[in-house]
């Protein structure tokens, strides 16, 4: 189970997180994505890693779930896109990519450690490359999951699948729940399961209902801009993970990661979206820890 903690507190912003297994095995540190909580990482994924002999962390972003939110700050996420395409000077963002990482990186200085394996899916994967570019001594492997390179024209979402992620949410409850259905434009065709899907959306609601953060962390990624020059320099073992049903981030984003960071693996996963669902998990986890287990052993033999 879960281990819970007080939450970080990481210079001005304080992160909710929990731990999961021994911590003296390698550590994960699990990164989620645009608008996603802790509790996307489901206790089954992250009990698999346990039981493979890693330590994982997962906690909430900033704008998100139970760590602090910025409330009342106010920017345009498209006034920000356009000064991005037009090579215009970008307007003042509440906060970076790169800020985000840093939040990371806090974290890991709060439970003293030194480096561990970086795990980001969606802007998580976003957040988990610009954190190994910028702090590559923290990471002992890198693994992309259906994310992107920072390069706007590859990778981007089809028209239903930005319409249904920008659309705003009911702010009603069972509203909430009976729209959430229409994320499965996203996600993996064959395992999509409504009841699931609604039961999801029942819990994130209840944890933390909170579309406004989402705004600002899209200006986030927005004013970050590409990652292509700096993820031809990585020398961290990375793993490269798309499913080949992702409308939401398209699979030649993940391709085009993998191509762009030198020794890099890319898996394809037939009938995967952008979601993990359960029969999905065991090829997942596996490739995942395989993955780390060889940059462990890597590591310690100077391979």
């Amino acid at each position: 189970m879960p281990q819970a903690h007080i939450p970080a507190n990481v210079g001005p912003i304080t992160l909710e997180y929990e731990t999961m297994g021994k911590a003296t095995d390698p550590a994960v540190l699990l990164i989620m994505g645009f608008g996603a909580q802790l509790i996307n990482w489901s206790d089954q994924f992250c009990q698999m890693l346990v039981d493979q002999d890693f330590c994982v962390i997962r906690f909430d972003n900033r704008d998100c779930g139970l760590s602090t939110k910025l409330d009342g700050v106010v920017v345009d996420p498209d006034v920000v896109l356009t000064a991005v395409l037009n090579g215009q000077d970008l307007p003042q963002v509440p906060y970076t990519l790169s800020d985000m990482a840093q939040d990371a990186i806090e974290l890991l200085d709060h439970l003293g450690i030194e480096s561990a394996h970086i795990l980001g899916a969606s802007m998580g994967g976003m957040i988990a490359q610009t954190l190994v570019i910028q702090h590559p001594e923290r990471a002992r492997s890198l693994i992309s999951l259906y994310s992107v390179t920072g390069e706007f024209e590859i990778g981007a979402p089809t028209a239903e699948a930005a319409e249904a992620l920008l659309g705003p949410p009911p702010t009603d409850r069972q509203a909430y729940i009976d729209a959430s259905p229409k994320y499965g434009v996203w996600q993996s065709k064959r395992y999509f399961n409504e009841a699931v899907v609604k039961r999801e959306a029942a819990r994130a609601y209840d944890r933390s209902f909170y579309p406004e953060g989402s705004i600002r962390q899209l200006a986030a990624i927005y004013a970050s801009g590409s990652r292509a020059e700096q993820l031809q320099k990585l020398q961290t073992p990375t793993l490269v993970i798309h499913g080949e049903d992702d409308t939401l981030l398209t699979p030649d984003g993940g391709k085009r990661t993998a191509e762009l960071v030198p020794g890099s693996t890319f898996l394809l996963v037939a009938d995967m979206g952008h979601d993990l669902p359960e029969p999905l998990l065991p090829l997942v986890t596996g490739a995942m820890t395989a993955h780390m287990k060889l940059a462990e052993w890597q590591r310690a033999t100077g391979h």
